[in-house]
């Protein structure tokens, strides 16, 4: 499905605007995405409870299309993550915007993963264990990156994207279930797995159960993240965007211009004046 928002002119805005019409909207089926049709669509999804930003994308046209939406992010989950974070919700809308994925769940219904060959590498290494032998975790390491470059590499890279990076997970956790899991970055915000225990889930297994429950699960997994870095949850309350995106997207921040994205994002949000509600 193809996101559309403001300012978009086809077909597909034209169906977009028939569906919305039949759940009681009353616009001109012209094809032009305009004023009229972004308020239609946030309308229709605070109707249903969905995240209200105006932008038709893959959850609110499943919606129209009539499938199920039990598992998606709602308004009212944002809200609370403002609330708890002592934030406007517009900052709260923007950081969904640009910082997650869009949809947590595949449309097989598995949580978006990205399995980090690298990050495996590196926890094949870690000693466990008072019975770990340092020098023996690092040849192993070396011997799998040999025979599987593809799982376990000290280069980041090898992406398949999809449900194909399930298949490289499954293969991945033949070689060792905990380090694979700690490996993958999880559902709509792409928090790692190495993270769990810091953000206070009791082990890796606990935090992977909670990735496949439901995207308000993804975005109280975001929340603790940030909670958990003073600075991150500083510069945010803030309004700083440059260094909020520095923490949360590195160093390569302004390559994708993060923080331009959630500064004007947070505007727009602003601007429509959010309920807490």
């Amino acid at each position: 499905m193809t996101t559309l928002r403001h300012g978009d002119r086809s077909q597909a805005v034209r169906e977009l605007q028939r569906k919305l019409n039949s759940q009681g909207a009353k616009l001109a089926t012209d094809g032009a995405f305009g004023d009229a049709t972004e308020a239609a669509v946030r309308a229709y999804q605070q109707k249903v409870g969905l995240v209200s930003d105006g932008i038709a994308g893959k959850k609110t046209l499943a919606s129209l299309d009539g499938l199920d939406t039990q598992k998606l992010l709602t308004h009212a989950d944002l809200v609370k993550a403002s609330v708890r974070l002592g934030v406007p919700v517009a900052a709260v809308y923007a950081l969904n915007e640009v910082e997650s994925h869009g949809a947590g769940f595949l449309s097989n219904g598995k949580p978006v993963i990205l399995y980090e060959r690298h990050i495996m590498y590196a926890r094949l290494q870690l000693v466990r264990s008072a019975s770990d032998n340092q020098e023996q975790l690092h040849e192993r390491a070396e011997l799998l990156a040999k025979q599987a470059p593809s799982l376990v590499n000290p280069k980041y890279g090898g992406y398949i994207g999809g449900t194909a990076e399930h298949q490289r997970l499954a293969q991945a956790r033949q070689l060792d279930e905990q380090a694979a899991l700690e490996s993958c970055s999880w559902g709509a915000f792409q928090v790692m797995g190495y993270h769990c225990q810091r953000l206070g889930y009791a082990n890796i297994q606990e935090f992977v159960a909670a990735m496949n429950r439901s995207e308000a699960d993804h975005l109280e997994a975001f929340v603790r993240y940030i909670e958990a870095d003073a600075n991150l949850l500083k510069a945010l309350k803030a309004q700083k965007w440059a260094t909020v995106a520095k923490l949360y997207n590195g160093p390569d921040y302004q390559r994708n211009m993060y923080d331009v994205k959630l500064e004007r994002a947070f505007e727009r949000y602003q601007d429509r004046a959010l309920v807490a509600a």
